[in-house]
């Protein structure tokens, strides 16, 4: 592969979409899910199957036991943003990048700049009461220690606004994403093992002959590629929208 010609041609692009996962933040010290060193490879110590605990069923059945896991597990609320998170706001401030799609919960696209975020999967910095609806921060769970966090207001139990298992996705956001997808000049996927659904099907929505896959391990969509980099998605993607 031509890397300097690849450079160019996100240059170039004047309609680029950006789909991404947990990848994207593991240089930002957050874990993802599926690889040797990921949450559920190193889980083996827990009572629990993440894929269990991480459910709406095990949220409303043992929320002391889910809210021990998801606080020591799932939240790294001093967590910054890496250089991925950084060349893609800077692509946005230039114009170039219309949409950030993300099945990341930490907020770190915002934390970059970048405005036109949607998550897919919710995110860790909204918390509501599961009966008022009252927002509350990521500062509120934090502050709860592991303990179950209910709400001042009318003393119910605050639930994160992040999609569990037995869950779907928010139809609206799927239907926002998918025209940036179809209408994109250029689509960057990245940091993701395109193996959760629904959200990994919006990548089929993609019409072009520029699509940008950056994965450290192999794809069930590798072959839709028309560049494949199996690398650290800041290492790429920094270097991609290097100036020099």
């Amino acid at each position: 592969m031509d890397f300097q010609a690849l450079k160019q041609l996100v240059r170039d692009c004047e309609n680029i979409v950006f789909f991404g996962g947990a990848g994207t933040s593991t240089e930002s010290g957050i874990p993802d899910f599926r690889s040797a060193e990921g949450l559920y490879s190193t889980a083996s110590g827990e009572k629990f199957p993440p894929e269990m605990v991480l459910s709406r069923d095990f949220f409303v059945k043992r929320p002391e036991e889910f809210y021990r896991f998801y606080t020591s597990r799932m939240l790294y609320p001093d967590a910054r943003p890496n250089a991925a998170h950084q060349a893609l706001a800077a692509l946005e401030r230039e114009g170039r990048l219309k949409a950030v799609i993300t099945q990341n919960i930490d907020g770190l696209h915002q934390m970059a700049g970048s405005r036109c975020v949607l998550e897919l999967h919710g995110s860790v910095h909204r918390n509501r009461c599961t009966r008022c609806q009252a927002e509350y921060p990521l500062s509120t769970i934090v502050e709860a220690g592991g303990d179950v966090p209910y709400c001042p207001e009318c003393g119910r139990m605050i639930k994160p606004d992040v999609v569990l298992y037995q869950e779907s996705l928010d139809q609206g956001v799927l239907r926002r994403a998918e025209p940036y997808i179809e209408q994109a000049e250029m689509l960057i996927v990245a940091g993701t093992s395109l193996t959760v659904h629904p959200a990994a099907g919006l990548v089929h929505f993609y019409e072009g002959d520029k699509m940008i896959l950056i994965n450290k391990g192999s794809t069930p969509m590798d072959g839709l590629a028309n560049y494949l980099i199996q690398d650290s998605v800041a290492k790429v993607l920094a270097a991609l929208t290097a100036d020099e």
